[in-house]
């Protein structure tokens, strides 16, 4: 949540000051400016590239600063864990009421800096309550025993931390972190964490990319990077293709007949709302675990999508065009191609966009299925063996395709349909 109001202030404070910035530096005299009615009006509506690369920085400075990258400013970063040595006094009590203190150090570190225990005089304890000395890892705790704190464990007992009282299954804070007490006595020893993520739920960005530049050269169990991502590369499109090989026609006959409609409408509108993920054991029964299954997921999670935006399209043709092509003497085979086609092949590319996003989020589901190459085979290997960087760096591999893949498809959509929009 901490994370999420961050990026809405950016967000907001962003947006603020370019709006002022921009309203003393732009001159309005370009196309959009000179219309009577913006709002509403999709042309009108342009990417900020300011706000493209504020947000990308804004995402980059979050993680780097909830992960304490070295390669964001310090001043930046969030509170991160307490590392050093601590301490902290207890207080024990006998049977006859007569009381001791005693005083547990501990050497708080890095799972990759190992530290040495504190040194602890023994001589100095006199009473029934004794030093105590350990170590402890960031982010994890040590349960120093009732036994290493009390010579007489049963007729002793531990009634205060520094100058606290606690009970079994109580807590106290401390200056460094926190002490609980278990149900027989003994104190557990929790760090201060912090707002920073322990690497094994959010890598640094520096670990990412020192994970791609490894994975580039070496791979990754005997499989290289390239082959990796070519192997979901193909599945993917080879799975859409077939999907909107199929779907296109099918969702132009429904849209066209009312007998196709009429007999797969209840299929589609039954198989729509079905996760693709859910078909995979079926797939498995069907197609077996090799490539027929991965791609024929691929294709069941194009498919119903690309049949539906072919439908929209045909449905969303104006009327009137066709009426105007009828009475210049058009026949049906010249409506289809010079106005049905046309007309529909906006909705067609803005469903082939969801459908491309759609595969590209249900090719990792794909090769779990004994999979032996692929982007998602190797997140999955490496999420195994707690790899966190290696997933992320695999995530971020898969959208930046994806996204490359998109901006592919708007381009050849302003290429082949230069006249959405306009008419």
């Amino acid at each position: 949540m901490i994370i999420l109001f961050i990026y809405i202030a950016i967000f907001v404070a962003a947006m603020i000051g370019y709006k002022l910035i921009s309203g003393f530096l732009t001159k309005k005299d370009d196309f959009t400016s000179l219309k009577t009615v913006t709002f509403g009006d999709e042309s009108a509506v342009i990417s900020n590239r300011a706000a493209s690369i504020i947000s990308i920085v804004a995402i980059f400075l979050i993680w780097g600063s909830f992960t304490g990258s070295k390669i964001v400013p310090s001043f930046l970063h969030v509170s991160g864990p307490f590392i050093g040595e601590t301490s902290f006094t207890y207080e024990a009590k006998d049977a006859s009421g007569a009381t001791d203190t005693g005083t547990v150090k501990a050497m708080v570190h890095r799972l990759s800096e190992p530290a040495e225990k504190p040194t602890v005089d023994e001589t100095a304890n006199t009473g029934f309550a004794k030093d105590a000395a350990e170590k402890v890892i960031t982010y994890r705790s040590i349960l120093v025993s009732k036994s290493d704190l009390l010579e007489n464990p049963k007729e002793q007992q531990i009634v205060a931390v520094d100058g606290q009282p606690i009970a079994p299954n109580g807590s106290v804070k401390v200056a460094s972190g926190e002490v609980r007490m278990t149900a027989k006595g003994s104190l557990a020893f929790e760090p201060t964490k912090g707002l920073q993520m322990e690497s094994i739920w959010l890598p640094a960005p520096e670990a990412v990319v020192h994970r791609l530049i490894e994975i580039s050269s070496e791979g990754y169990q005997n499989v290289t990077l390239a082959e990796n991502l070519g192997w979901s590369i193909y599945r993917v499109i080879i799975g859409f293709t077939l999907g909107s090989i199929v779907g296109i026609p099918l969702g132009y006959a429904m849209g066209l007949n009312g007998w196709f409609r009429g007999w797969f409408d209840p299929i589609v509108e039954f198989m729509r709302p079905v996760p693709p993920l859910a078909l995979i054991p079926l797939i498995i029964i069907w197609f077996g675990i090799w490539e027929t299954g991965k791609i024929s997921l691929l294709f069941l999670a194009a498919l119903w999508i690309m049949v539906i935006a072919a439908r929209a399209g045909v449905s969303g043709v104006s009327i009137s065009k066709v009426h105007a092509a009828y009475s210049l003497g058009a026949s049906k085979s010249q409506i289809l191609w010079k106005v049905i086609v046309p007309n529909s092949l906006p909705e067609i590319f803005t469903g082939a966009r969801v459908a491309m996003g759609v595969c590209w989020g249900t090719v990792v589901a794909a090769e779990l299925v004994a999979a032996e190459k692929g982007a998602g085979k190797m997140i999955i290997a490496a999420s195994k063996f707690q790899n966190t960087d290696i997933v992320l760096m695999g995530i971020i591999l898969i959208g930046i395709i994806g996204y490359g893949i998109d901006i592919m498809m708007r381009m050849a959509e302003r290429y082949l349909v230069p006249w959405k929009g306009k008419a």
